[in-house]
């Protein structure tokens, strides 16, 4: 199985996404299954997963929150986590029986500073996995020592292409047998992609977000 674990659809201000649009490109580029993880928002994953009419085809209902510690990926969401303490998002997430994921750990930009700003190994009893891979990422160094830091502290692997725009779909995979939930439980993922487009991309979701700013002042 291949998953894209990391897609922001239009709900997020910094992606032009729409749900059908997403999920004609998954299918084209050979993906068993993708996360939709927008900011602090879960209706574009829900609406996906209702659109998604391929067999076999998992949509994971996700979202990306930014805590006082840095960024956290949860999956399979039942309702929306309106936290931004860190212990207080994996608490609400643990109650929906969701796996919590820290995606591009030591990330970091002209822009914005997306490094985990505690050492890993202080929550990793918090975790579920780590994202090795994350296509956006500038320098890939970054990537390895977020891979180094999983292989250190025994945590599973992810990888997201961190989708904003249509050509970054596909462009990271997390790669495993079964289903999801046992593979990162076990410890049984892949990861693979290539930063291809990541600062095309970044660029493009910086001047969308400057353009939406301008719109609502």
């Amino acid at each position: 199985m291949e998953y894209d674990l990391h897609i922001h659809t239009h709900y997020s201000r910094c992606s032009n996404l729409k749900p059908k649009t997403i999920l004609k490109i998954a299918y084209k580029r050979n993906l068993d299954g993708i996360a939709i993880t927008d900011h602090h928002e879960i209706k574009g994953a829900l609406e996906v997963k209702r659109l998604n009419r391929r067999k076999g085809f998992e949509v994971i209902v996700g979202e990306e929150i930014s805590t006082n510690y840095g960024d956290v990926l949860v999956y399979y969401l039942k309702d929306k986590i309106n936290k931004t303490d860190f212990f207080e998002v994996i608490e609400e997430a643990r109650k929906q029986k969701a796996l919590v994921v820290l995606p591009h750990p030591f990330r970091r930009t002209p822009v914005h500073d997306h490094k985990f700003q505690v050492p890993i190994k202080d929550v990793k009893g918090n975790i579920d996995a780590v994202e090795c891979f994350n296509a956006r990422i500038l320098c890939p160094s970054d990537n390895r020592k977020a891979e180094k830091a999983a292989n250190e502290l025994g945590i599973a692997k992810t990888a997201g292409s961190d989708s904003h725009f249509f050509f970054e779909i596909g462009t990271a995979r997390t790669i495993f047998e079964r289903d999801l939930r046992s593979a990162i439980k076990n410890k049984k993922t892949r990861i693979a992609g290539k930063i291809r487009f990541g600062a095309f991309g970044g660029v493009l979701s910086f001047l969308r977000k400057k353009l939406y700013r301008q719109k609502h002042i």
